[in-house]
């Protein structure tokens, strides 16, 4: 048994994390931490069966340090999973601590392109990046504060980009997402606060994630990033995954409705 744990001072605990999209990338990464730190962990995820052994297997390294890991491979976007997870936590008599949203579904093209077989954003694709990438927190955040599963204190953390408020070629349908995210987070502070709880945006720097790869021309993304940031590296996912871990304790309880970037002093230039 772990004996550092921060989040749980016995076995048994009933704080979990509920992370939204949480098999790879930032947010995984920010399962491990919280698991490290005591927090239970309840992943929603879609993971490609060509990676879903290797998931597995660090979920169940993270229970062997003495935390429960519950992982549904199952659509976030349904309806129906939001009122099956309700239901796994009314079971189980747990509350949420941290609610992490980190759904990476997006259109990625361009809004106008000179050759003809190139295809562009539709309006549907804003609609439905929107809905996977803003919309989907708020659906998950309503329904479990108005289950009253959050405990007392609990938080809402989800992953902005620069791109939010930067045009970049083949992200405007993103880009709008990570807007209307943004806002959403905020309208979350600012009508939650009377329940305790709170609700942040990270807006994490350019990480070389599997999510970047999909963007086009990620790799000069890369090097405009490696020339910006004035610690000469990239963000990793553990960097996030700290700042995550930072936002959960109690020591953040007043901290609401902030954009928080979390890139070694890139959005500086």
């Amino acid at each position: 048994m772990v004996n550092n744990f921060e989040f749980n001072t016995k076995s048994g605990s009933n704080s979990w994390a509920l992370i939204l999209g949480g098999s790879s990338g930032l947010g995984f990464a920010s399962a491990q931490k919280l698991a490290k730190k005591g927090l239970n962990i309840c992943i929603i995820h879609r993971t490609r069966r060509s990676k879903l052994k290797e998931f597995e297997s660090i979920c169940e390294s993270l229970r062997s340090g003495g935390v429960e890991v519950a992982a549904f491979n199952k659509d976030a976007m349904s309806a129906n999973t939001v009122a099956e997870m309700i239901q796994f936590f009314k079971d189980n008599n747990a509350e949420i601590l941290v609610l992490l949203h980190s759904i990476a579904k997006g259109n990625l093209k361009p809004i106008y392109s000179e050759k003809a077989e190139e295809a562009t954003l539709t309006g549907k694709d804003f609609l439905l990046t929107a809905e996977a990438m803003a919309v989907s927190l708020y659906d998950w955040a309503s329904a479990f504060a108005k289950a009253k599963l959050f405990k007392e204190n609990g938080r809402i953390l989800t992953f902005t980009s620069e791109g939010s408020t930067k045009p970049l070629p083949n992200y405007a349908a993103v880009s709008a997402a990570k807007a209307a995210l943004e806002a959403i987070v905020r309208s979350l502070a600012f009508e939650l606060a009377p329940l305790k709880i709170t609700a942040n945006c990270i807006q994490a720097g350019v990480t070389d994630t599997e999510s970047l790869q999909l963007i086009p021309g990620s790799a000069v993304l890369i090097e405009q990033a490696l020339a910006r940031n004035p610690q000469g590296r990239l963000t990793t996912p553990q960097d996030v995954a700290n700042v995550v871990y930072l936002l959960s304790k109690p020591e953040a309880s007043w901290i609401n409705g902030a954009v928080i970037p979390v890139d070694g002093g890139e959005h500086l230039r």
